[in-house]
């Protein structure tokens, strides 16, 4: 990166750069600001995204005690439909407050409005009963995935809003002279019976980009139209696009410098839908073709591994403790090993305004959700704890979830909460640990897994052909020899290496070791992150 990392900045606003690492098992986004890792997202093969997917379900129940119906939507648990996520206006999205929106006649109006007052679920859904609705947050422990009737389609310009009447532009537009402008072009191609968000980035856009945009959704529509007049619920009947696509269209905007994908195959056909919505930003797309992996060279990998612990320090040898729980997560601040020499106030104000940039970032990069508290060390200055609060909400502005945010009290408490699509990387990562049954995490064994094959990865990069002996627990090691693609067969291929396999039943199952075969060597930390 050309650019140098930035500290603390209330009102910058920051440059992105993002990284594309694909594998066979695993793919990873990665999304810098500033030079800073602020987002990392994760897809492997046996945990399926599903949030933005569509489908034609069945209702199963319907509870009017707690309004909401149970939906068979042919995934293994059934999807929760709560009343609060259905409208007469079906398909406008419920982030209201980013929005200005317009009726028919270009006047400006308030949002939608649900059901009337007293109306109750049984009164619109009974058993049996045939519904489209749409995943908006993914499963998470025992709990089946939410569900919405309100169909949206997200291109890379608009959203279109099967169903609805009005036209809804961002907030972050701040010209309403273009507010009108865009306005006009969304009446002039907007199909009947549609309404539509207008995005960030369609500001300046032509009308050409606009209505290639809006015909490519109204494409998906009646495509997707056919598959649920024939299709038998339940059953999926719209697939959203996936993540490194999801790139283009959710990420791609204007303050992005590059992105880089190590990939071939993906970057090919990252390119090929590039040139279907946004064929000018051509020129920022790199395929990485360097020996060394991506995210080890861009320094991304180490920070991941960081992430992962509860303890992160801060540059001014204080540090965050980040705990959490499935009811809710608690950060702590302490000042730790301070490094000024400032009194003591002055060193807890010092301690916490970096902690509020710090916890900020935490809290994206492993996407917490829910409830979250934060304990800043107590402060004695009113003056103080009103810039430590305006510290932290200036850092959480480019956070893309919904958060909401009390004021910091006397005792240093900040309460707030944080829109949670998925389970939060920790849990995507771990599972429960089978010693203490549940209270703590262990890093699940296809996380194990993946690691494992950096490794081998990074010392091919370096040493390049080799003969090794990984030693390992036999839950791991069966997990990657396992059925026909056996994936240690696989890297033995593509690295040009030999791999000897040692089971050891006294191994933690994060545990394992590489023993080079020629020298007896063991070689594990060498080549670790």
């Amino acid at each position: 990166m050309s650019r140098s990392e930035t500290g603390s900045t209330a009102n910058v606003k920051p440059f992105k750069d993002i990284f594309v690492n694909v594998t066979e098992y695993e793919t990873r986004i990665a999304i810098k600001e500033n030079g800073k890792l602020v987002e990392l997202l994760v897809e492997r093969p046996e945990k399926e995204r599903l949030v933005g997917d569509i489908y034609k379900g069945r209702v199963t129940a319907v509870l009017p005690g707690i309004q909401a119906a149970f939906v068979d939507i042919g995934l293994e648990k059934s999807g929760f439909l709560h009343f609060s996520d259905m409208s007469d206006h079906k398909g406008e999205s419920s982030l209201l407050s980013d929005l200005d929106f317009f009726d028919e006649n270009g006047h400006e109006m308030p949002p939608r409005l649900k059901y009337s007052k007293g109306t109750s679920i049984v009164d619109v859904l009974k058993k049996n009963q045939e519904v489209l609705v749409q995943v908006i947050k993914e499963p998470m422990g025992n709990k089946g995935p939410r569900i919405t009737t309100e169909i949206s389609l997200p291109g890379r310009y608009v959203v279109l809003l099967p169903g609805a009447r009005h036209i809804g532009v961002s907030k972050k537009i701040f010209s309403w002279a273009e507010k009108k402008r865009l306005r006009k072009i969304a009446e002039e191609f907007l199909p009947d019976n549609f309404g539509m968000i207008i995005r960030t980035v369609a500001e300046s856009k032509s009308r050409k980009e606009f209505a290639a945009d809006i015909k490519l959704l109204t494409k998906i529509w009646n495509k997707m139209k056919k598959k649920v007049e024939n299709t038998k619920a339940p059953a999926l009947v719209h697939k959203d696009i996936e993540m490194t696509s999801g790139i283009i269209r959710d990420f791609f905007t204007p303050d992005v410098n590059e992105v880089i994908i190590d990939d071939k195959k993906e970057y090919k056909k990252f390119l090929s839908y590039l040139k279907e919505v946004a064929p000018q930003l051509r020129d920022r797309v790199e395929l990485y073709k360097g020996e060394k992996p991506l995210f080890d060279y861009y320094n991304i990998e180490p920070e991941i591994e960081k992430m992962l612990d509860r303890k992160s320090w801060l540059k001014c040898g204080g540090y965050i403790v980040i705990d959490q729980t499935e009811a809710l997560v608690t950060i702590d601040v302490n000042t730790g090993r301070f490094k000024g020499k400032s009194k003591a106030q002055d060193a807890i104000f010092k301690t916490n305004m970096e902690a509020a940039c710090e916890i900020a970032r935490q809290i994206r990069l492993r996407d917490i959700g829910g409830i979250i508290i934060i304990d800043f060390i107590d402060m004695e200055s009113r003056e103080h704890r009103r810039r430590v609060f305006e510290e932290f909400k200036n850092a959480l502005k480019n956070d893309r979830s919904q958060t909401f945010i009390s004021s910091i009290s006397d005792l240093g408490l900040i309460e707030m909460t944080r829109q949670r699509i998925r389970p939060s990387l920790m849990y995507a990562f771990s599972d429960p640990c089978p010693v203490c049954e549940g209270v703590g995490r262990v890093l699940s064994k296809e996380s194990i897994a993946v690691k494992i094959e950096r490794w081998f990865k990074r010392v091919s990069a370096s040493l390049g052909r080799g003969h090794y002996q990984l030693v390992a627990s036999p839950q791991v090691i069966g997990l990657l020899t396992n059925g026909v693609t056996n994936r240690i067969n696989k890297l033995e291929r593509r690295l040009k290496i030999t791999i000897d396999l040692i089971r050891d039943t006294s191994l933690h199952p994060e545990e394992f070791h590489v023993i080079d075969a020629k020298t007896h060597i063991d070689i594990t930390e060498k080549y670790r992150i």
